[in-house]
């Protein structure tokens, strides 16, 4: 290899190098910001609830059952709190979204037991965008 293309190439690979460490030290790109829609923020919603309150046997749903009505013509996901033994009765609680940003709502005689503070934060969180448990 003569020195002119030895040259070349030692300044191509310092050159590739350097940009391999240039890309290596950029930072992650910031992570989407969550969907304000009514129906992204109640699946979030759903999601969290169903995970926290229901699949994680917490003592404080056992006696409910979540019933997710998130396919609303009327422009209204929601879901429901009804009671485990009765699914068809009268629902306990109901959390619903319309509008973009979507404006909640909770309602119903539940939220006015011990856990409907518990129900408020946690909605709150996870239509804002949090995950995990309380």
């Amino acid at each position: 290899m003569s020195s002119m293309n030895h040259g070349r190439f030692i300044a191509l690979a310092c050159a590739s190098a350097s940009l391999a460490l240039v890309a290596a030290c950029q930072s992650k790109p910031p992570a989407p910001a969550a969907s304000t829609a009514a129906l992204p923020t109640m699946e979030r919603v759903a999601l969290g609830a169903n995970a926290c309150w229901f699949k994680s046997g917490d003592a404080a749903f056992k006696a409910y059952r979540l019933a997710p009505e998130l396919n609303s013509f009327s422009g209204r996901p929601r879901i429901l709190l009804v009671p485990r033994k009765s699914p068809e009765a009268r629902p306990l609680a109901v959390i619903q979204a319309e509008g973009h940003p979507a404006r909640l709502q909770a309602f119903g005689p539940l939220l006015s037991e011990p856990v409907g503070t518990r129900i408020a934060t946690d909605v709150r969180r996870w239509a804002a965008g949090g995950q995990g448990c309380s």
